[in-house]
């Protein structure tokens, strides 16, 4: 199956059983692939050779693509991501022909046609494999050499290919860059993280593989081996660690750009860091890049991702200087969901110089936390009864820590400590249930990434069960922070016998306490031995890049166990003391870039040349206007009782008694089918026509033709009117003095930043494409910096990156405190775009308010799954507490629930109690669904 967010490719053998359903969904397989790609039809044509080359023992099936002419090229191998073949990644390939390169693909061992066993990229297998290709493109007519045996060469991939790709420039001086996409540098550390099983992704693993036969016999024994017993050994360490890219880290010398995802619970983010630190140490060109997406699903950003790919062979093989590699560190922020395709939005931040993990450490204080059964949140650390009871406590509130019942105090074991939580709550005790079940829920391998991406948008859907984990919190943030790196905390941790086995994740949780949010729903597993026990221990959490606004709060949470781990399966009790504040990286050398700029604005010029003639033809014809009323003057609009008849009529009404309210920063959106009333509402606004009834104030001043406080407002309501023979700048200065005011109150450069024309601003205007008038139009809107920006249908006639690049505009504008107001029926847009809503019908006021308000975001929910949903288990979830509605999705496979109480977290642990095979939960209602409801209330 395919993840249908993501472009990588997958695939895993049919099972049964309780978790089979949930295992299919789980199939985003350890890398299985890359991005896709399609050639410009102006490229040249691709040749393909198919052919089998008989290597070290094996058959290895290979792809060659070429393109046209005579000359020598450099040339790119481009290996597949585990349980893959050559087929995946065949359209990376010819892209990469047809941009000048000699490009070979190959199937590796156990894969595809190619013969062999899977040895894991084992220097004398698969890698040795990589050489004898290298050996064959030396000896290709068309392929540059640095010497003779020796090509100019690159290697790329993802995963697993990704990671040969590292393993070929440590075995074979002749590799000369590469650039691996979401690897791993050591896959002990991978698979058994601080000594702890990731059992459900080794699973995963070995079934993608074709089952443990199709591996060379001595990892089969291995994984059986440490699949059974919970807990690897250090002769599992040994054999993956000897097959890993750090086997050879002192060899690893050439240009190595490094793109590792944030959705990864396989390979996450320190296994990038730790890439970048060997490779920089040897003294290498390395840049890093945090994708979005990842292993665990999401989005990949295939076309940015192969494109910093291209330039970085661009500039390292064919020795392109003008190559733009990019910056030294480059991470995708996310926020809101695009609607017109529910994509996570997102927008690049940079340095110029990896900051590592740890960058600007911020140390932020942490007290004891309260406990909600079944989330996590809520309710006193620990508890499995009421908020108030104590905590680690599964009886009444009166009792003691630790204690079963009856008010006794259980003795505390495992080297001191009375197992009684402090009074600061500082020192917390929790259990490992017998055979670690129920776990802990954070990611689950195949749709960890939906439920990243919903993370990103403030929707948390892990689940800890109480009793079985620490919790402690910060008080609420006075700023907010950004983390960008791996947050760290020093503990103290006791066990009555044996290891510690905890799992620690920091939430982000609101102000209200009711949601919390796992970022990329993340977790860093720890082992802590007897002889670690009693002594602070630092443990570095998960490396995530999220924001934490202000008024929110830091939940550290120790778990004492994980559905994607082995935990011990004896019971045992955990005691975690607190030892000093949580250090989050902030990073602050990393600079969200600026949005692009846009190339929608088509009509300013001409809107204002018609309020200039508008404003002289009235002067002699103005009627007293109203005092300015005090108590509005930091208001920009505020509509009472205004009402427009139409030409001619005395009953018909375009605008009937509008009112509403408009406040500093907000971005307004007007909204309502044709006819509705808006165009008429915005031109009195601006004082092209004149309303019959009503009033309109901005900043306290009532709008008359001609009123002097329109020159706080600028508009933009008709189409463009450059003089073509003008330059651009021209075009902007004579525009400026036809409004009289001084130039030095223009703010043309400010302008001119926001629009970005470059030189193009001393050419003729009728040189320009239609991007660059529209750039040139919001230069012109923007003179002077108005308070108030209005804008009727901004995006007629654009393309989705034109739109995405004006709505970016809009919200730029108004965070400097202005006010933007923007009629559209692009629905989708101004979901995105706005912070606020009004909706007309007919000339009337239908509903204002914020966007979420009148989307009812959060109420309605849509459940994917991975099988077909009866109508017995519509009636189950139905029955659930807290559930208002379930209906089943037309297509069988969803179902549509509406929440009365409860969470999204409570609902996902219900479904799973009930062996739903969840695939994703997400937001339903649209603000499409909100209009149309809202529009058909208004003509019933």
């Amino acid at each position: 199956m395919e993840n249908p967010t993501s472009r990588w490719r997958h695939r895993l053998p049919r099972t049964r059983g309780r978790w089979a359903a949930v295992v299919a969904a789980l199939a985003v397989l350890v890398g299985a692939g890359t991005w896709t790609a399609t050639a410009d039809d102006s490229a040249p044509s691709v040749h393909r050779q198919d052919q089998m080359l008989k290597m070290n023992g094996v058959s290895v099936d290979t792809s060659y693509f070429t393109s046209g002419g005579t000359g020598r090229r450099p040339a790119v191998l481009i290996g597949h991501g585990f349980g893959g073949s050559k087929n995946d990644v065949r359209a990376q390939a010819e892209k990469l022909a047809a941009d000048g390169y000699a490009v070979m693909t190959w199937s590796a061992r156990g894969f595809g046609r190619t013969t062999g066993e899977i040895t894991l990229n084992a220097p004398d297998g698969e890698v040795k494999d990589v050489s004898g290709l290298i050996d064959w493109l030396a000896g290709r007519p068309e392929v540059e050499l640095d010497a003779k045996g020796d090509p100019r060469v690159g290697v790329t991939g993802a995963s697993y290919g990704g990671a040969v790709s590292l393993l070929a420039a440590g075995y074979d001086r002749r590799v000369d860059a590469v650039a691996p996409v979401i690897s791993y540098w050591n896959l002990a550390d991978a698979l058994f993280p601080d000594g702890v099983f990731k059992k459900l992704w080794a699973g995963i693993f070995v079934s993608s593989g074709g089952g443990c036969q199709r591996f060379q016999k001595e990892l089969c024994e291995m994984y059986e081996r440490v699949a059974v017993s919970g807990k690897p050994d250090a002769a599992a360490r040994a054999l993956l660690t000897e097959r890993s890219p750090e086997a050879v880290a002192d060899r690893i010398d050439v240009p190595t750009l490094i793109l590792q995802g944030q959705s990864d619970s396989l390979f996450p983010l320190g296994q990038a860091d730790a890439m970048a630190e060997a490779v920089k140490a040897n003294g290498a060109p390395v840049s890093v890049d945090w994708i979005s997406g990842g292993h665990d699903g999401g989005d990949d950003e295939g076309d940015r991702v192969e494109g910093r790919v291209g330039d970085w062979f661009d500039r390292y093989l064919k020795k392109d200087k003008g190559a733009d590699t990019g910056p030294g560190f480059r991470v995708t922020r996310t926020g809101g969901v695009d609607s017109t395709d529910g994509a996570a939005l997102k927008r690049g931040a940079s340095s110029e110089t990896y900051p590592g993990l740890t960058s600007g450490g911020r140390k932020i204080p942490l007290t004891g936390a309260r406990q909600q059964p079944g989330t996590g949140a809520g309710q006193d650390a620990t508890t499995g009864g009421d908020g108030g009871q104590d905590a680690t406590t599964g009886g009444d509130g009166g009792q003691d820590a630790t204690t079963g019942g009856g008010g006794q105090e259980a003795p505390a074991t495992g080297g001191g400590g009375s197992g009684r939580k402090a009074p600061d709550g500082l020192t917390q005790t929790f259990r490992n249930p017998a055979g670690a079940a129920p776990p802990s829920v954070s990611a689950l391998p195949g749709i960890g990434g939906g439920l990243s991406q919903l993370s990103s948008l403030g929707v948390g859907l892990s689940l800890d069960f109480p009793g079985q984990y620490a919790s402690f919190e910060s008080a609420p943030l006075e700023r907010s922070v950004h983390v960008t790196g791996s947050p760290t905390v020093t503990v103290d941790v006791k066990a009555d016998h044996g290891d510690a086995v905890l799992f620690g994740k920091v939430y982000d949780v609101s102000p209200d306490g009711k949601q919390q949010v796992l970022p990329s729903q993340l977790v860093a597993p720890y082992r802590v031995t007897p002889a670690e026990q009693g002594k602070p221990v630092e443990l570095t959490l998960p490396a995530v890049d999220h924001e934490v606004d202000a008024g929110h709060r830091l939940r550290l949470v120790l778990s004492a166990t994980d559905l994607a781990y082995a935990s011990p399966a004896e019971p045992a009790t955990y005691t975690v003391t607190l030892d000093g504040a949580l250090t989050v990286p902030t990073a602050p050398g990393v600079k969200t870039a600026a949005a692009t700029l846009p190339w929608w604005t088509w009509g300013l010029p001409a809107a204002a040349v018609v309020i200039a003639a508008a404003l002289l033809l009235t002067a002699r014809r103005r009627t007293a206007t109203p005092a300015p009323d005090p108590a509005l003057s930091g208001v920009p609009l505020q509509i009472t009782g205004l009402s427009k008849k139409y030409a001619k009529s005395t009953d018909r009404y375009a605008v009937r008694d509008l009112g509403f309210r408009v406040e500093k920063g907000q971005v307004l959106g007007l909204l309502g089918p044709n006819g509705a009333g808006k165009t008429t509402t915005l031109r009195m606004l601006m004082g092209l026509i004149t309303p019959d009834a009503g009033e309109i104030r901005v900043f306290g001043h009532a709008i008359r033709p001609g009123a002097p406080v329109l020159s706080r407002v600028g508009s933009f309501v008709e189409g463009a009117g450059f003089l073509p023979h003008l330059s651009g700048r021209s075009n902007l200065e004579l525009y400026w003095q036809a409004t009289g005011r001084p130039a030095e109150d223009a703010h043309i450069d400010e302008a001119l930043e926001i629009a970005g024309l470059g030189d193009a601003l001393a050419r003729a205007v009728r040189t320009y494409s239609q991007g660059m008038r529209q750039r040139l139009a919001i230069a012109q809107a923007m003179l002077g910096m108005p308070d108030l920006l209005i804008l009727d249908e901004p995006t007629n006639g654009l393309d989705p990156p034109q739109i995405r690049e004006m709505r970016d505009v809009m919200i730029r504008y108004a965070a400097g405190g202005r006010t933007v107001i923007v009629s559209s029926h692009l629905l989708s847009e101004v979901e995105q775009s706005c912070t606020h809503l009004v909706v007309m019908d007919r000339g009337q006021l239908v509903q204002a308010g914020p966007v979420a308000e009148i989307t009812g975001s959060g109420d309605m929910l849509l459940v994917t799954t991975g099988t077909e949903v009866t109508e017995a288990l519509v009636d189950k979830a139905a029955a659930l507490p807290g559930i208002g509605s379930a209906v089943r999705t037309e297509d069988g496979h969803g179902l549509l629930i509406r929440l009365d109480g409860a969470t999204a977290a409570q609902l996902v642990a219900e479904l799973v109690r009930l062996d739903v095979p969840v695939t994703g939960v997400g937001p339903h209602r649209r603000l499409e669904d909100a209009f149309l409801t809202l529009i058909s209330q208004g003509s019933a």
